[in-house]
């Protein structure tokens, strides 16, 4: 939504909901809810499991059957061709439970972070992409973002995955820290025997946010092992937002004061639709103020300026000043994956299987932001490339004059980003007895990241290059500091190598004034991953029963050590260029960690106790950085006949401060401010902030009438800087689920689960936002506390200056809600297979509470949380002989356009704008089975072609808008 400058990048953001659907069909995985085990997938190969028994995600024991405790559901190849993406992630965010993911989508243009370009990271329970574990066949992968445990799941081949399975509550005693919210376990085709392909190419209807993939597997089983092959290659184009006339020009639609605006007068709201706007007294070509009065006069090219009609905050209408529109950018970025993965097991022995694997990924992202911009920059008279009209206006007391200019003929800034991972698993595993199995792994990662910001801009260059003068002895414009070298710093040229450039009008200087001017820097990142594992498994079936059978269990060992390293460009160090200064971190620390689980098969068989099984988990850990830390489970399920069974478990996890979060460098960053003191925000706080801005307000030396119309009409970012902190300690929450599966055996094949979740995370390790840093210094009891201390404001003007941001353990999150899953599969004679699947979510609780004793912030219902109240992914398929069809939609209910606080302000938007409208995607998909060895495949995504809401460029669906594909799979 627009409503201001949005000129600094967002971080990535936090934002999630409730629990992951699997999509089912007879021939594909089931969900872990389903009483019948899954079946491998139709190109996997038939070897047979060691004993038949399954190994679950979120315990290490074997199991019988899948009646676990924890919420967990699955799905497998076939749903993820039926809905027709080319990346998992994709389809992942239309699910209820992970809508809130951070996609490519949310990581282009500039609502990318710096180095985040690109990437797909997961965020389950609304709770933060480092909260969430996700895991390959149950280990540990590393992380595509420096400082940081964030999974890129760009990394992740689609058709390689057999199934992904989510989990929910109690991972972290089973798989350590960071499974705060839960795991996301991706389980891969192994063993495979024979070669399959798969190829899809697919456009939107306006010819444009093509996305091509291909993938190629092959396996060999040999007389004692099996080695698999793969390789995979996707790409998605880049779209930007002005391919989109609606995105464009005068067209374009945000939210913003309302010039008329009168709060006495019913009906008059503070924030109203409008198009046309502009930002004030800044132009493309050049605003130029000759009187300095900070109004512009001129544009750039000798016209007298229109200053059109002034909306309040530093926007206009009908002016000469930059469209709004023109800042507006990508909406995806461009991505090429090209995945090579190779998976081997050999048997040494009866009792000793080795396995090993090697995935090489090179993932290449590149997107376009926003162009540099200049304000009120000072321009002698003598300047060469003044117009004539603007110079017959200059007065010779002030000797020039000031120039506000957007720089789009510099071109737009971004990113093009290189990521290399190398990841490599190898072990031993085998089976001491029938009834103790032993599993010892090393798990090796490193990602590579070379990021080539595109069109910065050196600071030095450029002061020199727009202080022209005429060169007496040729005549024509040169730069001052060719002439005079006390003229200008000149750091990164010498004088006489300066080209002059032209600030008046648009892309009238020359190309070698660009290539002087322009600065493509470079960064590198490391980050690497080491992990040592070992357990040994069983049951006590040869010498201990219970009366519902033996006792399971597992115990081991797990050495983990994570380092990162962020080297920026030498320019980017010394701060040279427009953007950030950034200086070099890195970091490490590594954890020794010992675990054991039970599994306690109390009853079977007796009257009310069909089942009745309970279970533990313990963890304790000892990190290089924090010291301790214990982790723990229980759980049970009770089933008093076949056809329902309660489950439940209580847990408590934990979360280690990443690299980052810890060793950060303190480094140069950039906010926005809608300044708490400003008038029109004074009652939008605590009963507090009034006087607090008063006080701040007289300590910057500015009089009560100046107080009582204060005003910040700035429409730039405010310098400040953010780095890590030594001294934090880990996160702990203690989560709890309850539910109900229902199966009745006199409706075949409908089965129902119903489950409850709440999850408490304290000491939360929170960097509050600059905005919110502002808001927490006036909204605090007096303005003597730490966030008055970081925060400067100007003397005189009483203007936020300046700020510094740090992580502390000072938060709060809590959330809760319902899950319901429902599938029921049927048979029509002589008709057909149908499955009907529907998964919602009802999301009762989402808060958080920045630092102690503030109020919660409550972001249930929030358009930028990702929170919905009510959320569900409904699916129909059916199958009859060789054709197979699909019905998707994706739907979530509508949500807060502004925080709760402006929704009870009824004066601040109309009604009928207060709301974000529902999410309503739908998606067909058709197949065709020509023999055993091929298939067809097609189909058409967001149906009914549904827009982004009035404002919004993303949300509650993209603006590619009715996309249609093709594809065909072939097997040998």
């Amino acid at each position: 939504m627009t409503e201001f400058r949005p000129q600094g990048r967002r971080a990535l953001r936090l934002a999630m909901s409730a629990s992951v659907l699997a999509l089912t069909f007879p021939m594909t995985a089931w969900a872990q809810d389903a009483a019948p085990p899954a079946p491998a997938a139709p190109d996997a190969a038939k070897a047979p499991a060691r004993d038949d028994v399954i190994v679950v995600t979120g315990t290490r024991i074997r199991r019988p059957d899948y009646a676990t405790a924890s919420p967990t559901v699955s799905f497998g190849t076939t749903q993820l061709v039926q809905a027709g993406t080319t990346n998992v992630t994709d389809f992942l965010t239309s699910m209820p439970a992970l809508i809130g993911s951070s996609t490519s989508r949310d990581n282009s243009g500039d609502r990318a972070g710096i180095g985040a370009t690109g990437l797909n990271l997961l965020n389950l329970r609304n709770l933060g992409t480092d909260r969430t574990l996700v895991l390959v066949d149950g280990r540990r992968h590393v992380s595509g973002l420096d400082g940081s445990q964030s999974v890129d799941i760009n990394t992740i081949p689609e058709d390689l995955i057999e199934r992904v399975d989510i989990l929910t509550g109690g991972a972290s005693a089973i798989y350590g820290a960071d499974a705060v919210s839960g795991v996301v376990n991706f389980i891969m085709k192994k063993k495979f025997s024979g070669i399959t392909m798969r190829g899809q190419s697919g456009i939107s209807k306006y010819g444009d946010a093509g996305n091509q993939l291909i993938a190629v597997t092959a396996g060999h089983n040999f007389d004692r092992g099996n080695i698999t092959l793969s390789y995979e290659y996707n790409q998605e184009d880049r779209l930007d937002s002005h391919q989109r006339p609606e995105y464009s020009g005068t067209a374009s639609v945000g939210f913003f004061r309302n010039p008329d605006y009168d709060k006495t007068k019913p009906g008059s709201y503070s924030r109203i639709p409008q198009s046309d706007v502009r930002y004030e007294w800044t132009s493309r070509v050049g605003a130029v103020d000759v009187d300095f009065d900070g109004v512009p006069d001129f544009t750039g090219t000798g016209k007298v300026y229109n200053l059109g009609t002034e909306i309040p905050g530093g926007y206009s209408k009908g002016s000469d000043d930059t469209l709004v529109s023109d800042y507006a950018n990508d909406l995806r970025p461009s991505i090429k994956r090209h995945i090579v993965n190779m998976f081997s097991t050999f048997n040494l022995s009866d009792s000793i299987e080795v396995y090993s694997e090697l995935k090489y990924a090179n993932i290449k992202a590149y997107s376009l932001a926003q162009p540099t911009f200049d304000y009120y920059m000072f321009v002698p008279g003598d300047n060469p490339f003044i117009p004539t009209a603007i110079q017959n206006a200059i007065s010779p007391d002030l000797g020039g004059v000031l120039v506000t200019r957007d720089n789009f003929d510099l071109g737009q800034r971004g990113e093009s980003i290189k990521r290399e991972t190398v990841r490599g698993v190898l072990g031993a595993r085998g089976d001491l007895s029938s009834n103790l199995h032993y599993d010892v792994s090393w798990v090796f990662g490193q990602t590579d990241v070379t990021n080539n910001f595109i069109n910065d801009r050196y600071t030095d260059r450029w002061n020199a290059a727009i202080d022209a003068v005429t060169d007496p002895a040729t005549g024509r414009p040169t730069c001052r500091v060719n002439l005079d070298p006390t003229a200008a710093a000149h750091t990164t040229f010498k004088p006489g190598e300066c080209v002059p450039f032209n600030l008046f009008g648009e892309g009238v200087s020359s190309q070698a004034a660009l290539n002087f001017i322009r600065a493509n820097t470079t960064e590198h990142s490391r980050i690497r991953q080491n992990v040592v594992n070992a357990s040994l498994s069983g049951d006590t079936a040869k010498f201990l029963r219970l009366p519902g059978g033996p006792i399971g269990f597992a115990v081991g060992g797990e050495y983990r050590k994570e380092s990162s390293r962020f080297q920026p460009d030498a320019l980017e160090v010394q701060g040279l260029t427009f953007s950030n200064k950034l200086l070099p971190s890195n970091g490490s620390f590594d954890v020794k960690e010992a675990f054991g689980e039970l599994d306690l098969p109390l009853l079977r068989d007796v009257p009310f106790f069909k089942v009745l099984d309970l279970s533990a988990a313990l963890r304790y850990a000892d990190y290089s950085t924090t010291g301790h830390a214990t982790t723990w489970k229980v759980d049970a399920n009770w089933a008093p006949i076949n056809d329902i069974r309660f489950r439940g478990t209580v847990s408590r996890a934990v979360r280690a401060p990443n690299i980052s979060e810890l060793f950060g460098a303190a480094s140069q960053t950039y906010a926005f401010f809608d300044d708490p003191c400003l008038p029109s925000n004074l009652g939008l706080g605590k009963s507090t902030r009034m006087a607090n801005c008063q006080a701040i307000l007289s300590k910057a030396g500015l009089t009560p009438d100046q107080i009582a119309n204060f005003e910040d009409t700035r429409t730039t970012n405010i310098a400040g800087v953010a780095g890590g902190n030594s001294k934090l300690t880990p996160e702990v929450a203690n989560t709890w689920t309850a539910g109900i599966v229902l199966q009745p055996s006199f409706i075949r094949g409908l089965q129902i689960s119903v489950d409850w979740y709440d999850i408490k995370l304290k000491q939360a390790i929170n960097t509050v936002t600059a905005q919110q840093l502002s808001e927490l210094c006036v909204d605090s009891p007096t303005i003597d506390n730490q966030f008055c201390a970081n925060i400067t404001r100007a003397t005189g003007t009483g203007l936020i200056t300046s700020f510094a941001l740090q992580p502390q353990n000072v938060a709060s999150f809590k959330t809760a809600g319902l899950d319901v899953n429902l599938t029921y599969r049927f048979e029509l004679s002589k008709i057909g297979q149908f499955e009907l699947r529907v998964v919602g979510n009802y999301l009762d609780k989402l808060s958080k509470v920045g630092v102690p004793g503030a109020d919660p912030t409550d972001e249930l219902g929030q358009y930028d949380y990702y929170s919905p109240k009510y959320q569900a992914y409904t699916t129909l398929s059916y199958a009859s002989g060789p054709v197979t069809l699909n019905y998707n939609w994706s739907w979530f209910d509508k949500t807060r356009r502004y925080t709760l606080d402006k929704y009870k302000n009824t004066s601040y938007v109309a009604p009928e704008y207060a709301f974000v409208k529902a999410r309503s995607v739908h998606n067909v998909y058709g197949a065709l089975r020509v023999n055993e060895k091929f298939e067809f495949y097609g189909g058409v995504t967001n149906l009914f072609n549904q827009k982004p809401d009035l404002g919004f460029s993303t949300y509650p669906t993209e603006a590619i808008g009715t996309s249609f594909y093709a594809g065909f799979r072939a097997k040998f």
